[in-house]
């Protein structure tokens, strides 16, 4: 493993005790039967009862096991061995029957061999990710023939921008396309709420929406579709308003960006 994704593991593992003490998370309500899942992917992805779905980067594998109570049969993937082992623990504790492999995408190939109707992935992904044309063929190699890709996601658009306090307004500070260095993020809190900050930085690297979508195409993959969406699964920035519904939105003197998007893609057979 080379030093950025080592880096992002421990910089992972330190999250998990984090996320797992946060009101964003909300372990508990989850045991107790929460389903952890958005209205989006529950919408779009639909009924898997009896499907074979992989979670790609699932964390400790709450939504992982939010798709087995709905019916998957599911294998959830993680660089953090925090994280896997504290799955692990989640799916003997309440009785969810899952399988859980700690390794990074690049090396899956070699810890798996099996074929899905689904493979799956949410929210804060692609920015670990350094080569999204290897990832798309690691997708594409557990896709049964008929088997779908499903990726809900933060919009790289929405990733070049900070909220400034001082002008109280979006300021372009990131890259959007991406570069052969990653960005290198200093320790610091997750993106959660709590006290808690990491021990280790982290290293991030940029992708285009463009770039996601010929990833795949180049893989053998057909997009079916690819959707946008002003509202957002976390509080991205400090101005953004929560709705009754859960989405996290700009006030409306902000202009309207995209926050989210959603693309599925099939493996013709």
């Amino acid at each position: 493993m080379d030093k950025y994704l080592e880096t992002n593991r421990q910089n992972w593992n330190d999250r998990v005790s984090i996320h797992v003490a946060s009101r964003m998370y909300d372990l508990e309500g989850f045991k107790a039967g929460k389903n952890p899942l958005h209205s989006i992917e529950l919408e779009e992805l639909g009924d898997v009862s009896g499907k074979k779905l992989l979670h790609l980067q699932c964390h400790f594998g709450m939504d992982t096991l939010a798709w087995a109570r709905l019916g998957a049969q599911v294998t959830g993937v993680d660089l953090s061995d925090e994280a896997i082992a504290l799955a692990r623990s989640l799916s003997e504790e309440l009785g969810i029957p899952a399988r859980f492999i700690c390794t990074d995408i690049y090396s899956l190939p070699g810890a798996l061999e099996d074929e899905f109707d689904v493979v799956y992935t949410s929210y804060g992904v692609l920015c670990w990710l350094p080569d999204l044309r290897r990832w798309a063929e690691v997708i594409s190699g557990f896709l049964r023939p008929g088997g779908r890709f499903y990726i809900v996601e933060d919009h790289p658009l929405a990733n070049i921008f900070e909220w400034d306090e001082a002008s109280g307004t979006l300021r372009i500070e990131y890259p959007y396309f991406p570069r052969e260095e990653p960005m290198y993020f200093e320790p610091g809190p997750s993106y959660t709420d709590g006290e808690g900050v990491t021990s280790v930085g982290a290293y991030e690297w940029s992708h285009s929406l463009g770039e996601v979508v010929t990833s795949l195409v180049g893989a053998g993959l057909e997009v079916d579709y690819l959707h946008e969406f002003p509202i957002c699964a976390w509080r991205r920035f400090p101005c953004m308003v929560q709705g009754e519904d859960g989405w996290w939105r700009l006030p409306p003197d902000v202009v309207e960006i995209p926050m989210t998007f959603s693309l599925m893609a099939s493996k013709r057979g």
